[in-house]
């Protein structure tokens, strides 16, 4: 199976680097506990950055709860809870959520379609491209709910309910539109790469 797709707004514009996980076995370095007043600062920049997810962020990572950091490839961190990972992010770059915390809120994220003719690429690590979004199967947001260039978008696919995939856009999706062709994420965190198989037991 691959949650109905919404399209809630972000507080900002957050600009990060891609982080490429196609490599299907990602060596992580050494776990470590966040100090709380670190932890405090994690999830009041998960709210910030996607606000849907206030009510909720006692349940992704309680208060009284220990957070654990861990060092991957290229500068990333990946943040986990009880072995289940939550969020990553690029030194200091713009958070983002893993897959697995999408599913488990999928309408607390800015979402975008590509047809059913697309899946196959992004879930073998290519590049998306602007005409899987544009075509009949495809789906952008209306202008007014449109998302800018650097924005983090999660990649839903036509005819499945589960998001397949998030990254960051190259492109505006009112660009996107007008263009119809083009690099829409170069690289992105998809179901089956390497951070989705990451064995962290």
């Amino acid at each position: 199976m691959f949650k109905k797709e919404s399209a809630p707004h972000l507080s900002e514009t957050h600009y990060v680097r891609d982080a490429d996980f196609s490599t299907t076995r990602i060596n992580p370095g050494a776990k470590s506990k966040l100090k709380s007043s670190a932890q405090r600062g994690l999830r009041a920049k998960i709210v910030e950055q996607y606000p849907l997810l206030a009510p909720h962020i006692e349940e992704i990572i309680p208060k009284k709860s220990q957070l654990d950091s861990l060092k991957l490839p290229d500068r990333v961190t990946l943040y986990v809870l009880d072995n289940e990972p939550l969020i990553y992010q690029h030194m200091d770059d713009a958070i983002l959520p893993h897959l697995k915390l999408v599913h488990q809120f999928p309408e607390c994220f800015r979402t975008l379609r590509i047809d059913r003719g697309a899946i196959r690429f992004v879930l073998s690590g290519a590049t998306l491209m602007v005409p899987g979004l544009t075509s009949a199967g495809g789906r952008l947001p209306p202008a007014e709910e449109a998302l800018r260039e650097g924005d983090v978008a999660v990649i839903m696919a036509e005819g499945k309910e589960e998001a397949c995939m998030v990254g960051v856009l190259k492109m505006g999706t009112e660009e996107m539109k007008k263009k119809g062709k083009g690099v829409a994420i170069e690289a992105g965190h998809y179901l089956g790469d390497g951070l989705w198989k990451l064995q962290l037991t």
